[in-house]
């Protein structure tokens, strides 16, 4: 192995998923481990955090194994060890930043802390090696729905975010009112496929002192009104034509205020990232409005998308080229927020 090659160590556990990567030079992922809770949480209709946690301690160490493993690895080759300290759960938070922290003094490999959101955006970076600032991006999860400008590796300008509902928590939500469950985002992309996007209309809402700015939280509230009425005049409902309503809702908000700051700023990049970018009915179109506007349009493998290690050492990479080095005080913050930074 080159000396001049920089192996990054990464660590991700700020919700149900417990994931380690390797990552080499920024782009290329040796490794990429993740071990999914999906089934304990799916018996609750959601994360429970107190179980989210206890099963990070139970397997972070064999992930972390592992990814040094499949790269081929030891700590002798690592050059820097990033993870994941916000936002996210604080139990699941602290059970990465304690391990990476404990390496960290064992070995003396440097100690990154890495944003959970900016991770998501330099998911982009993975198989888009062509892909450089500057760019917008829409990042769409489960807790956040944010629309920024990246200017360069890790520095964002936010132009828009969720006033309350993110985009996947009214996935989740209305998954569960329309009986698909938990995770609600992939049950209701894939039963959308049988219904009719244009059964039903609900509303798309617009923030007027902000016209970057989503709100689900009304839309959520007009599919459940919708459902209480079909009950109470005794009318079936379909649950596809509900699924892909909703969904189509969802789209073209996202659609169009992304579309409207690509224009608007004069970027000719324009990139998606977070769970809710697997959406295939999202990434449909994107590719059709982008390509209309010949805008080069970048996305994640589905597997890039949702929570993983890969990211957060890819975003871990680019700090550690800025001289970024935190010591043994790094704490897990719940609620960082983009553009923030623990010094």
């Amino acid at each position: 192995m080159e000396k001049e090659d920089v192996l990054i160590l990464a660590i991700e556990s700020s919700c149900d998923e417990t994931a380690s990567a390797v990552v080499k030079n920024g782009r290329e992922v040796l490794s990429n481990i993740i071990s999914s809770q999906i089934a304990l949480h799916t018996v609750y209709g959601g994360v429970v955090p107190e179980i989210a946690s206890r099963k990070h301690i139970e397997k972070i160490n064999q992930v972390i194994e592992a990814a040094l493993n499949e790269a081929n690895v030891t700590l002798k080759d690592i050059t820097a060890i990033a993870v994941t300290y916000g936002p996210g759960l604080v139990g699941a938070l602290l059970v990465g930043v304690s391990t990476a922290k404990a390496i960290s003094l064992a070995s003396g490999i440097p100690l990154i802390g890495v944003h959970h959101i900016e991770g998501h955006i330099n998911a982009n970076y993975i198989e888009n090696k062509e892909l450089e600032p500057p760019y917008i991006c829409l990042v769409v999860s489960g807790g956040h729905s944010h629309l920024v400008i990246v200017k360069d590796y890790g520095e964002y300008e936010i132009l828009g975010k969720t006033r309350d509902d993110a985009a996947g928590e009214a996935f989740d939500k209305v998954a569960r009112a329309i009986g698909l469950g938990y995770p609600g985002g992939p049950k209701i992309d894939k039963v959308s496929k049988e219904g009719n996007a244009d059964a039903i209309h609900f509303p798309r809402a617009k923030v007027v002192d902000s016209v970057y700015d989503f709100s689900f939280s009304g839309l959520k509230s007009a599919v459940l009104n919708y459902l209480n009425s079909c009950e109470m005049k005794g009318i079936p409902v379909c649950q596809a034509d509900v699924a892909a309503s909703f969904q189509k809702a969802v789209v073209d908000v996202l659609a169009e205020h992304s579309m409207n700051a690509v224009e608007e700023h004069g970027l000719r990049k324009f990139a998606i990232a977070g769970g809710v970018a697997s959406n295939t009915s999202l990434r449909e179109a994107f590719i059709k409005e982008c390509s209309a506007r010949k805008i080069e349009f970048y996305c994640p493998s589905p597997i890039f998308c949702t929570d993983n290690a890969a990211m957060i050492g890819v975003a871990g990479y680019y700090e550690y080229l800025k001289g970024v080095r935190h010591g043994y005080d790094l704490n897990a913050v719940p609620n960082l927020r983009l553009g923030e930074k623990c010094e």
